[in-house]
């Protein structure tokens, strides 16, 4: 494997906690999750790095006649305004570099690389569209760190941006609705002098408005492709930690969702840790509540511990300001996160829901697709070490239009259908998986798999598929239920994304450390190799080509991690041509048909970046690297236009040791200016399409 490299500038190291994250991410964003205890102690089969060593002889056949790619160093840019018309000058002259690649991607792969700024190809431009604290409702103050209020944060854009979703808006010519989740906080980085044993209410308070949604309505500049936000626009909406939301579906009413304070078990307060998300074909956006365990204090359950929910005081101690985070005192107000929320950020009155049809546990992600005769069908990821993917099959058609009772009828779709989880069955001897991602005799690992049925939502009631279990504690505790059945175990499931172009479902596993040690599950052929720090993607189909199918084949597309390794694999395409990648998390597809992969937690020494892969055709593995991001940071939320890329930069400088007074990272603003998350567009300087 590649030796880490030391990260340049930065105040401490990273690499030294599971998965390559920093101390930091790990207290703030999942309140330490790697180091608690594996929640899932079933005995069920392990899936995730089962794909590594998927490799056919076949496509090895194929990929021999594929033509090589060029890489070089692309250009890196600070997101200062005076950079920005630097870098727009310096580049404005250029164009961009043609590669031989598959459509879409044929752009210069940018290196590896240390740069604490967001570093493109060349031949592009790029802009920051809105920042941590910018000022997007009406009457809300301009960003003033040292001064930060609740209030004021209320009406500015949130905090560590991960989900982006781009909306049309018919009628606002060059606009669009840009929405964007806010998953945590980094409290330490956010103010200064900041003790993390006494935080202030003025603190928590800001904290809790720098959670939830943002929906800004933002500009695109034809001439040079930038994208502006739009202030105090009607549409523009913030959701915080303390917004009403409305729980909805079977679980609804039910008395594990009832408090001392909403005794029907349908009224909630806030939504939480918001990682990715999904965009729905009537025209909402869907938001994964992720690691919501870290919020809640004082638990003592059994069944808390399955979702990794401590006994202790919280990292934050939220519990010392709102008695609904301390589970002694409140112990249903945790069973009311951990859903997918949907938002209709066209209506600016709207009581966004939350949907326990389609379950409770980390959700990652949310994305739809529709079955031929209009019903909805949710795929999301539960991201935990040995945890499961799950699909909803909904019940009741789609309805056209925009009059209020279709869009009535619409938002109700996810509340009635079926909720399965997925067992994988390799079709190799388990002798020919030694955990070295070796390929067994039949040259891949791949394999069969089902849908599993756990709950059936209807008009009139719930039914449980699970012995044992009502409908409602399968709604509740989805986890409990995909123990029961035997779900296969898998590598951390982040994002899963449909391919519009083909149907088949591409599932990321981001990685696991602990695969193969001692008292956890070993390799097997849906995870051939130990110890996963790299990830790797599957690829399914589903049975006949038909969303609702209750049976799959899966296979090996691609295992991460440094192309000289022999157990990395990237579906057949030669390895020498294509860029490194570990960690992969949130992807999108381009109008191309091509994957686009952000990443989260490089273990190979480099800032994390985002890739593009062909699904394809020849050069079907054909993976590069477009751009990389600051110093500690994520890359979240790509969207891939005809002519513009967005992502979202999350938690840029959060590197153990850094703080306020010592950050790690100067971007996007400069030196002598506080470290801010923000989103930013990326650009053809020629005004042709993004890499062709």
């Amino acid at each position: 494997m590649r030796k880490l490299l030391p990260l340049i500038g930065t105040p401490g190291t990273t690499g030294t906690h599971p998965g390559g994250r920093s101390a930091l991410t790990c207290r703030f964003r999942c309140g330490d999750a790697c180091f608690h205890e594996v929640p899932n102690t079933s005995d069920n089969t392990y899936v995730g790095d089962v794909i590594a060593g998927a490799l056919s002889r076949r496509s090895m056949m194929r990929a021999a006649a594929v033509v090589t790619v060029a890489t070089a160093t692309g250009a890196a840019v600070v997101g200062t305004g005076a950079a920005e018309a630097a870098a727009a000058e310096a580049s404005g002259a250029r164009t961009a570099t043609t590669t031989k690649g598959a459509r879409g991607l044929r752009f210069a792969p940018v290196a590896p690389n240390t740069t604490d700024a967001v570093v493109i190809p060349p031949g592009y431009g790029q802009n920051v569209v809105v920042r941590w604290g910018e000022p997007i409702l009406r009457g809300a103050p301009a960003f003033d760190p040292e001064n930060q209020t609740g209030e004021a944060q209320a009406g500015q854009f949130g905090y560590n941006n991960d989900f982006l979703a781009l909306l049309p808006l018919p009628g606002e010519r060059s606009r669009q609705l840009l929405v964007a989740n806010h998953e945590y906080t980094d409290e330490i980085l956010m103010f200064r002098g900041y003790d993390a044993e006494n935080p202030t209410r003025d603190q928590v308070e800001v904290a809790w408005a720098a959670h939830g949604l943002s929906a800004v309505v933002v500009e695109g500049d034809h001439r040079t492709g930038r994208l502006t936000a739009v202030p105090r626009h009607p549409l523009n909406r913030r959701v915080t930690a303390t917004t009403e939301f409305r729980l909805t579906g079977p679980a609804a009413g039910s008395d594990l969702l009832k408090t001392s304070t909403d005794p029907t078990g349908r009224k909630v307060l806030g939504t939480l840790n918001n990682c990715s998300g999904g965009t729905t074909p009537w025209g909402t956006t869907l938001h994964g509540e992720e690691n919501f365990n870290q919020y809640f204090a004082n638990s003592s359950r059994a069944t808390d511990k399955r979702y990794g929910i401590g006994t202790g005081a919280t990292e934050r101690k939220w519990e010392r300001f709102d008695r609904r985070f301390d589970v002694a005192q409140e112990p249903n107000e945790v069973h009311r996160f951990g859903y997918v929320v949907e938002f209709d950020p066209y209506d600016p009155a709207s009581t966004p829901r939350k949907h326990t049809a389609l379950g409770r546990f980390k959700h990652e992600a949310a994305t739809v697709r529709l079955t031929e005769d209009g019903r909805p069908v949710v795929y999301t990821g539960d991201d935990e070490r040995f945890d499961y993917f799950y699909k909803f099959v909904g019940s009741k058609r789609m309805k056209k239009g925009a009059s209020r009772a279709v869009r009535e009828h619409n938002l109700s779709l996810l509340d009635e259908g079926t909720l399965y989880v997925a067992r994988l069955t390799g079709d190799s001897p388990a002798t020919d998986i030694d955990g070295s991602g070796k390929l067994p005799a039949d040259g891949a690992f791949d394999g069969s798999g089902e849908w599993i049925p756990l709950a059936t939502a209807t008009a009139d009631g719930a039914v449980s598929h699970v012995d044992g279990m009502t409908a409602d504690e399968v709604f509740v505790f989805t986890r409990l239920a995909g123990d029961k059945v035997g779900a296969t175990k898998m590598d951390r499931p982040e994002d899963i994304q449909p391919s519009p172009h083909t149907g088949k479902v591409y599932v990321v596993l981001t990685n696991n450390t602990n695969r193969g040690r001692t008292g956890f599950a070993a390799a097997d052929e849906a995870n051939p190799r130990n110890s996963n720090k790299h990830g790797h993607i599957l690829e399914l189909t589903e049975a006949r080509g038909r969303a609702e199918a209750t049976a799959f084949g899966w296979s090996l597309f691609l295992v991460a991690g440094d192309p000289n390794d022999p157990a990395t694999y990237f579906a057949g395409f030669p390895k020498d041509k294509v860029s490194p990648i570990s960690c992969p998390d949130n992807v999108a597809f381009d109008p191309h048909g091509n994957l686009w992969i952000s990443t989260d937690g490089n273990q190979l020494g480099s800032h994390d970046g985002l890739f593009g892969v062909a699904t394809k055709g020849e050069r079907r593995g054909e993976l590069k690297q477009f751009l990389t991001v600051p110093t500690g940071a994520e890359t979240c939320g790509p969207i891939v236009q005809d002519r513009r890329v967005l992502v979202a930069v999350q938690h840029p400088g959060e590197i153990d040791g850094a703080s306020v007074e010592k950050p790690a990272s100067v971007w996007p603003d400069g030196p002598g200016k506080i470290v801010r998350p923000a989103v930013v567009a990326v650009w053809r300087t020629d005004g042709c399409d993004v890499g062709v």
